[in-house]
């Protein structure tokens, strides 16, 4: 099955002590390379979130963001240290009365003076613990987006496929055509010269021509690599750089099919071939 590594997913759950919700964007990427948006009372889960990204993508460039809504009845609210407040009035009351003339202190001063507000702990347990499950149930979509947007791509890989296939054939049923017309171009040039060629010369000639331009292994190659094509698309395994590797091997044997062209029709062949190839070649730079 052929995975895409575009794709988008969002998952939000509500609970008694707040809400959740994941939202993940995936793009195309040599590696897998995942970036983090983390609420600070979860960022220690980091390291155990790369590990279940790690479980369900192989390839993509991957964006998570985790938002953190806690309940109104779980709201730490602000508690004073009373003890720690006695002191500090009476602290400052000692240096007014040294100084004198001391301007009031704010009341915001007084907060952020360490020690006179205790932070309360919150029990993060149960956020975590749904934090995981929710990533997984996140995942699981961003997978199956993946997966559509895969199938789509290996619909129109497929196709293509067929078009080449379609090309292969044309160009080796002109083969015999061809070869012929190379035959009557070099009895022509031979009849100009007004000379009587020794016939088994001339033969020996059109073979090393024919095998010069011959093309049937680029073809047959060419074969080769859309039954391969076929075998990955229809597999169970990443198949991008594998098909990756695969475009540029239809490259090459395009390539060498244009330079050993001698008609009109076969240059054609090539040119077409190399446009399907680089439909293909563009389309899976996108497939994990």
């Amino acid at each position: 099955m052929t995975n895409s590594m575009t794709g988008f997913a969002r998952r939000e759950e509500r609970w008694e002590w707040g809400s959740l919700a994941w939202e993940i964007r995936s793009v195309n990427h040599r590696y897998l390379e995942v970036s983090w948006r983390l609420p600070e009372e979860l960022r220690p889960l980091e390291a155990d979130f790369r590990r279940r990204v790690g479980k369900h993508l192989k390839r993509g460039k991957i964006e998570c963001s985790l938002r953190l809504r806690w309940g109104e009845e779980d709201d730490a609210g602000l508690h004073l240290r009373l003890p720690a407040l006695r002191q500090l009035d009476q602290a400052l009351t000692t240096v007014s009365e040294h100084l004198g003339g001391c301007a009031p202190v704010s009341p915001l001063d007084v907060l952020r003076w360490p020690g006179v507000v205790e932070e309360q702990q919150r029990d993060t347990e149960p956020a975590q613990a749904a934090a995981m499950e929710l990533l997984d149930a996140a995942l699981v979509d961003l997978n199956a987006a993946r997966s559509r947007e895969g199938e789509r791509i290996s619909i129109m890989l497929t196709e293509r496929c067929d078009g080449i296939a379609a090309l292969v054939t044309s160009a080796r049923a002109l083969l015999p055509e061809i070869r012929e017309q190379l035959r009557q171009r070099l009895l022509e040039r031979i009849a100009k010269l007004d000379l009587e060629p020794d016939p088994g010369r001339l033969e020996q000639e059109l073979v090393l021509l024919t095998q010069k331009m011959d093309v049937d292994e680029e073809l047959d190659r060419l074969d080769s690599h859309v039954t391969e094509v076929r075998r990955i698309l229809g597999a169970d395994e990443a198949a991008g750089r594998r098909l990756d590797f695969l475009m540029q091997e239809f490259n090459r044997e395009a390539n060498t099919l244009g330079s050993k062209s001698q008609s009109l029709e076969t240059t054609r062949i090539s040119v077409e071939l190399k446009v399907l190839i680089e439909q293909m070649r563009e389309q899976i730079q996108n497939v994990e």
